[in-house]
């Protein structure tokens, strides 16, 4: 994704699946802790539904929407770990593991954080 882009401005997009299925509306944005770099999605799939947690790379910003390309199946599928707090390491890589993306390089630390939300200090 563009790394140029304002992660607040995601923030009431719609999302879309590699069809152009409409899978919900951007919840929240999740930043890398250590480079400050969106990472995670949190997306809202429905009324009554939850959010589900979407890769920002690969995705793309584009014409004002988010296109996720994963199919919504998988999409909804995506562990559920809740919104509005840190997603620890292990959940992060479950979510790469869900994904089938390749997992960041290690933290420089044991107690790294990851997911901290967009518009939120320390």
């Amino acid at each position: 994704m563009q790394t140029d882009i304002d992660p607040r401005s995601l923030i009431g997009r719609k999302a879309f699946d590699r069809q152009g299925t409409k899978i919900g509306t951007v919840d929240e944005v999740y930043l890398d802790d250590a480079t400050g770099v969106p990472e995670w999605a949190a997306v809202r799939t429905g009324l009554f539904s939850r959010d589900a947690f979407v890769p920002l790379e690969p995705s793309e910003f584009v014409e004002e929407v988010l296109r996720i390309p994963f199919d919504r199946a998988l999409i909804k599928d995506a562990p559920d770990f809740g919104v509005g707090r840190h997603l620890s390491p292990e959940q992060e890589l479950q979510l790469y593991r869900h994904y089938g993306l390749d997992t960041p390089p290690a933290a420089t630390g044991p107690d790294r954080d990851f997911g901290r939300l967009a518009g939120q200090d320390e």
